[in-house]
């Protein structure tokens, strides 16, 4: 059955950590009939925080999709929403989900307006393009402030902010809503939990400041649409709503304007209007731009797919999870029709998948489809071979649409079983949350005979331990968390040999290669448009056939292993250019295999030569505090070589933003929370890598 794409939107819900992201997710549950008892975070119960870690903690680990229908001015709607996290630890999860999105409801604290990682999430949007309407929560919290919040949204974030709705007083005296395209008051009945509104007159004591937002509003929508100032400056009366709204539309979908709504999600209060208004506002996936790729064979050639159920199938995979039924896969379809049973292709491995069965999700329960078609976000049983980021596609028509980039980890630590049975379980367990969650890596030593396990924080690991410990039943030690260092070079070296020779009778082994290196940051590897791998360029720059080309890729694979395993303290190398200058070669001994360990051995002494460095991660990190601890918590951080880039005063309340390497940041939390009377926040989340002092160098170095 062909769905109308017009009638479908794709949106999600981001926003900072404890904005109430899952609690508005749980109310349009309930509204669009999906869930007939509403759940709540800070009991354990959301409908969508499935996980055990979820429910305990009381926030979101996983981004979990739902499909709910919705009626808007007597049509129905279908909405694929996606509920993601907010800790800063889980930012991939952000990342896939707003890679698939067609719009996002981007939650604020109506207290705290724009926090570190709304900043975040903002960027994340901005970088895929995703139109936003915005959503100050908790009106109803004490200090709540829609002027002030609103106001950060266009200063912080530098959106072009439109309120289209203002709220019936704040804190305890927030009562309902004032629709300022209607200008119309809105009351909701907390007895049925909010599901009849009440439309009223906008009471008196409140006319004016309607009316003054009301102007505001006009006057924005009106610079947006050049026939709209035209009107404006003539006769501003004669504008008609519809105008205002296809205006707006048009603006919020080309990420020109973002509307601004407000309510509270805990209280019952305004969602409804989110929904009506992502309807209103949020594009449907006919009007964002036709998906681009590459052919797999030829990857300069750029190939696109129209958003119609007739174009070859195209989708991407976002999301993998362990189920009892088998691996679920995430796919959102951008072209053709996906039937159950049909083989797709994987252009990234060239591997075939078959479609054994296909499900439309909600949350935790899903029900099974024959067939969908283009603009859908489905789940699929039966892919073995495809993973997070990967293309599938119609066969006969081979497209690879744009990856996803992930970041690297910061942070490791070592991890052991506790029995032989566990040592098997655990290699299998450690693939499965693999491909779970790309922002996860696990290597196993051989010299220490250790696996260690790397992520993006210290939740992040501690999770993850858990989820072996308590969901697989698997017996592990585990070491201290480590921080994930890097080494680097600081100098120039030219023309280094590295001469590997072995000719002691019969056949032997010889390669000679010279390399020259020198530091180089990704952003000028894009720049002079050379490709960075691992965070090593490497050129080939020989003439006259010196070396054979059968051996240059064999060189270079040795430099990038020698880069890959470290050579100040066993760290990857990162940020080095290496060139391939001049060689030798001998006719009969010389292999594919003494050329790698002539590329190692000249990568090592041109590094050594050029000066090595150990590079730290630097977090970015955000404490709230109340402002009379300012001296405590500042003071605090520099002694843990934090630099502080701004501080900023909101009420009674101090904002600090530092730079700290993260070495010093274990259990930062704790102490926090101690020098203030647990009354201070914070949030941190990667921000670079720098050279470390030759003091802590050689402490961590005497430590490996």
């Amino acid at each position: 059955m062909a769905i109308d794409l017009s009638k479908v939107r794709n949106i999600g819900i981001c926003a900072h950590i404890d904005a109430g992201k899952t609690t508005v997710t749980e109310r349009i549950l309930f509204y669009t009939g999906k869930i007939h008892r509403m759940g709540e975070v800070h009991e354990g119960t959301a409908t969508m925080d499935s996980l055990q870690e979820e429910q305990e903690r009381g926030i979101t680990i996983q981004s979990a999709a739902t499909t709910c229908p919705w009626s808007f001015k007597g049509t129905e709607f279908k909405v694929n929403l996606i509920d993601t996290p907010g800790h800063v630890d889980f930012t991939i999860e952000v990342e896939r989900s707003l890679r698939v999105l067609d719009g996002a409801v981007a939650v604020f604290d109506g207290k705290e307006g724009v926090e570190a990682q709304s900043e975040t999430v903002w960027r994340q949007a901005e970088r895929y393009g995703v139109p936003r309407l915005c959503l100050i929560n908790k009106m109803d919290k004490l200090g709540g402030d829609f002027e002030f919040s609103f106001n950060s949204i266009r200063q912080r974030l530098g959106a072009n902010a439109i309120a289209i709705q203002l709220p019936i007083g704040n804190g305890n005296e927030f009562k309902g809503i004032i629709d300022l395209m209607a200008m119309k008051a809105y009351y909701w009945n907390a007895e049925d939990d909010g599901a009849t509104v009440d439309e009223r007159e906008i009471p008196a004591d409140w006319k004016d400041a309607a009316e003054i937002w009301h102007a505001q509003m006009v006057e924005r929508i009106a610079e947006l649409d050049e026939t709209l100032t035209e009107k404006y400056i003539h006769d501003h009366e004669s504008i008609t709503i519809e105008e205002l709204k296809k205006a707006l539309r048009k603006a919020t979908v080309d990420l020109r304007a973002f509307p601004v709504l407000c309510g509270s999600a805990l209280k019952y209060i305004g969602i409804q209007k989110v929904l009506d208004a992502a309807i209103e506002y949020l594009p449907n996936p006919t009007e964002r731009v036709d998906v681009e790729g590459v052919d797999p064979k030829d990857p300069s050639v750029r190939l696109t797919r129209p958003h119609k159920d007739d174009a070859p199938f195209s989708a991407l995979v976002f999301k993998v999870v362990a189920d009892v039924a088998g691996t679920l896969t995430y796919l959102r379809i951008y072209s053709g029709k996906l039937t159950k049973g049909s083989r797709v292709l994987n252009p990234g491995n060239g591997r075939k998948e078959n479609i054994s069965r296909l499900y439309e999700m909600h949350a935790q329960d899903r029900e099974a489809l024959d067939e969908t078609g283009s603009g859908q976000i489905v789940a699929v049983v039966g892919l073995k071979d495809s993973f997070t980021g990967d293309t599938l596609c119609d066969p006969d028509h081979p497209i690879i649409l744009e990856r996803m980039v992930f970041p690297e980890p910061v942070i490791s630590m070592s991890i052991e079983p506790v029995t032989a049975d566990d040592k098997k379980k655990l290699g299998e367990a450690l693939t499965t949350i693999r491909r779970e969650d790309p922002s996860f890596r696990s290597n196993y030593n051989d010299e220490t005979g250790e696996t260690i396990i790397s992520g993006m924080g210290e939740l992040h690991l501690e999770i993850i331990k858990n989820k072996l410990t308590r969901d697989m039943k698997i017996g592990v030690n585990v070491g201290k968390p480590r921080v994930a260092y890097r080494e680097t070079i600081i100098g120039h070296a030219e023309k280094v040999r590295g001469l590997f020779k072995k000719q002691t009778g019969g056949r032997g082994q010889f390669g000679d290669a010279y390399l020259s290196v020198r530091p180089m940051t990704p952003e000028a590897a894009a720049a002079e448009e050379l490709e960075m791998k691992d965070g090593v360029v490497f050129e080939d720059k020989i003439t006259g056939g010196a070396i054979p080309k059968e051996f240059i890729g064999s060189v270079e694979y040795g430099a990038r292993q020698a880069a890959a395993s470290g050579i100040l303290g066993g760290y990857p190398l990162i940020n080095v250019r290496v060139q391939l200058v001049f060689g030798s070669y001998h006719d009969v001994d010389s292999s594919q295999i003494a050329f790698e360990q002539a590329g190692a051995l000249a990568m090592r002494e041109a590094c050594t030569k050029a000066g090595l460095a150990l590079l730290e991660p630097i977090m970015k990190v955000v404490v709230t505090t109340p402002d009379e601890f300012f001296g405590n918590v500042s003071g605090d951080l520099a002694s843990r070589r934090g630099h502080i880039v701004d501080s900023e005063l909101r009420g009674v309340t101090r904002m600090i933003h530092a730079e700290v390497p993260l070495a010093e940041l274990f259990g930062y939390t704790t102490s926090l929370r101690s020098m203030t009377q647990g009354r201070a926040s914070s949030s941190m989340e990667p921000h670079t890598y720098r050279i470390m002092p030759d003091r802590l160098k050689d402490e961590v170095l005497a430590k490996t």
